[in-house]
């Protein structure tokens, strides 16, 4: 690692762009090591306690892993056999789900090979055992005995036994028709009413499986593009949706006027209650979008030339994915780690679930339990879920930042390093991966509330009063605006960290300051900004969903093309969302380095800008506009600092 020193900052301290590092929030690096570390012991655990093998090989209800020797579990009879040759899980009957509890309500025994065909009576599953040398029923029971004995009504599978097959690397038999699983398949998708509507929908995506990854490449292809294009369609759009609020809102406005006069009118003739609830309801309408329309005209009023800005910095975010190409690719990188860190951690959640001591249950069967204070590793586990992800997303952003603000403050582009990525990665690996880590502990604190508030709300559905119901969801509520807020000025401190390396409480600080110094700005960029990519996110998904459909119409195959077209239009969605977040954060990051810029630099030789042409010439504008509207002296003049003709320009 780099140096481990903190350099000691003063309440006014210059910004100095890239002059040095250090080493930042350090004993929250080791906090996370330490943390990782915990992560480890519980799969290191889970897997030496056997929970690896039981969930891998699989294992019968008396406790014996199949395909191997196992030994005595005390007082459980029919454990500790000899199943070197029986590999495969089998289940007397595997359509019997406890939702519930989410497990299979049945006897589970280890067979040498599953039923490859539908058994449907006792005497199949005699033949069966015969031909193959596997025996479905109960240990105690031996082939022979299978027609005769009373107790293979109990011992021996539910007939007719389903076709099955192994599951790859599970060992377990699962039935090959899906109409097994109707009722955990109609419990998740709510709208499935019977069978048949699922076997059609599942046969729509298996046939049109080609059509789908086409579409998903299609949607993948048009993210790339409009994020290209976006810098030269900005200046246009911003000003077609301004257009287009306007006029909305003046129609909407005067409709609903004109519905309460209408109103008003024919209640004179029908004076019923009915008649004046509908009269008042419109008239409360009407004033409401009266004062909506009053107020959204004077936020434009005042954020009008500040709406030149959001203009500029989505022009200039162009720039930046042509001069650092690497950045449309974050999504991909981003994606990859957490998929592989998801995987990780499902795989030690299912060693978790097996994990423990055989104990006898009340049906005299061996389930694993953990006693005394290693029954609440899950809850260690699920906290890493969080941490880490956000930690990943954090390194993303710290990423990006870096990236930006060597673009940024760096006067000739010709001389940006080759890979400002792959620099902006080891800056954040040498100094800064224990800010990401604080900034990511932040938002899990809140994370963690916030779910156990939405689990208890989901478990009192129905049962708890209208005012716990109504406080529980305003609790929910205020955790969501408070993450998203703090989700914001962490992306802001990354940022400043990234420029001044500097600790995250300081960096947070700064950061801050310099929001509310340009608080209207801000408001314009994540109003208008968020919109325009909002809308573009939008385009995106229509235009995918548009040639889905064209596409989908012309298969005769299935009969039902509702949910291939909805998997197409989620993932559209998810990666015009990832890629256009990418735009929104280089934007933010270019409105930071902007304010500051402005803030300590006024064009004098020594103080030169670092600003790109475009946003010199937003700067010029504005103060040309101010000095002709004699403002000079406002607060956009004490924002906007006299500039130097030599500045320099991409």
């Amino acid at each position: 690692m780099g140096c481990c020193s903190s350099a000691a900052h003063s309440s006014k301290r210059e910004w100095k762009p890239l002059e040095d590092h250090s080493c930042t929030d350090v004993p929250w690096l080791l906090l996370f090591i330490l943390f990782c570390i915990g992560m480890g012991f519980i799969c290191g655990f889970s897997i030496a306690t056997g929970a690896a093998a039981r969930l891998l090989s699989g294992y019968d209800s008396y406790g014996n892993i199949c395909g191997q020797k196992n030994v005595k579990v005390e007082g459980i009879v029919n454990s500790g056999l000899d199943l070197t040759h029986k590999k495969y899980v089998f289940f007397l009957d595997p359509c019997n789900i406890d939702l519930v509890h989410q497990k299979i309500k049945s006897i589970a025994l280890c067979v040498s090979a599953c039923p490859r065909t539908e058994l449907k009576t006792l005497a199949d599953v005699q033949k069966f055992a015969e031909t193959n040398g596997s025996t479905l029923c109960s240990y105690e029971l031996q082939p022979a005995e299978y027609t005769t004995d009373p107790r293979a009504a109990k011992l021996c599978p539910k007939y007719p036994v389903p076709e099955s097959a192994p599951i790859p690397f599970f060992h377990r038999c699962a039935p090959v028709n899906i109409s097994c699983y109707a009722k955990f398949a109609e419990a998740l998708i709510t709208f499935v009413s019977d069978s048949s509507v699922l076997h059609r929908l599942i046969s729509g995506v298996m046939t049109s499986k080609e059509i789908i990854m086409g579409l998903c490449l299609l949607s993948l292809v048009l993210s790339m593009i409009l994020m290209v294009i976006i810098r030269y369609i900005s200046r246009v759009l911003v000003w077609i949706l301004t257009i287009l609020v306007i006029l909305g809102s003046l129609g909407g406005t005067g409709v609903l006027w004109w519905l309460y006069a209408k109103q008003r009118l024919s209640a004179s003739a029908l004076e019923t209650q009915i008649a004046k609830d509908n009269l008042q309801a419109l008239l409360i309408y009407a004033i409401a979008a009266t004062v909506f329309t009053v107020i959204l005209f004077l936020i434009m009023l005042i954020m009008r030339k500040r709406v030149a800005l959001t203009i500029a910095l989505f022009h200039v975010a162009g720039k930046v994915f042509i001069h650092l190409p690497l950045l449309v690719f974050q999504p991909f990188w981003t994606f990859f780690v957490l998929i592989l860190f998801w995987t990780y951690w499902i795989a030690v959640l299912l060693f978790l679930g097996t994990t423990g001591s055989p104990v006898p249950n009340e049906e005299g069967f061996v389930e694993f339990q953990m006693a005394g204070p290693l029954k609440y590793m899950w809850w260690y586990h699920i906290v890493g879920l969080i941490w880490i992800s956000e930690f990943i997303l954090a390194c993303q952003q710290m990423t990006v930042a870096g990236a930006v603000v060597t673009y940024y403050f760096t006067r000739e582009k010709r001389n940006l390093p080759f890979t400002p990525i792959l620099a902006s990665v080891n800056r954040l690996v040498c100094y800064h991966l224990g800010t990401v880590a604080k900034g990511s502990f932040i938002i899990t604190l809140v994370k963690i509330p916030r779910m156990i508030l939405m689990y208890i709300h989901t478990q009192l559905k129905g049962k708890e009063n209208a005012c716990a119901r109504c406080m529980l969801k305003a609790c929910i509520c205020c955790l969501w605006c408070l993450e998203k807020c703090l989700t914001y000025l962490n992306q802001n401190a990354y940022t400043a960290t990234a420029i001044n390396s500097t600790n995250f409480c300081t960096s947070a600080k700064d950061a801050f300051v310099i929001l509310v110094e340009n608080a209207l700005r801000v408001a314009a960029i994540n109003t208008v900004g968020d919109f325009m990519l909002f809308l573009g996110k939008v385009l995106i998904v229509c235009s995918t969903g548009l040639a889905g459909i064209m596409l989908l119409n012309y298969q005769r195959d299935y009969t039902i093309w509702v949910l291939p077209l909805i998997i197409v239009c989620l993932f559209a969605f998810l990666v015009a969302h990832c890629f256009l977040s990418i735009y929104e954060m280089v934007v933010d990051v270019l409105f930071l380095c902007f304010a500051i810029d402005t803030k300590y630099n006024d064009g004098s030789p020594g103080r030169e800008f670092y600003m790109d042409k475009v946003l010199m010439e937003f700067v010029e504008n504005s103060r040309k506009s101010m000095k002709e509207a004699g403002r000079g002296g406002g607060a956009e003049g004490r924002e906007l600092k006299p500039m130097a003709s030599g500045a320099s320009s991409s």
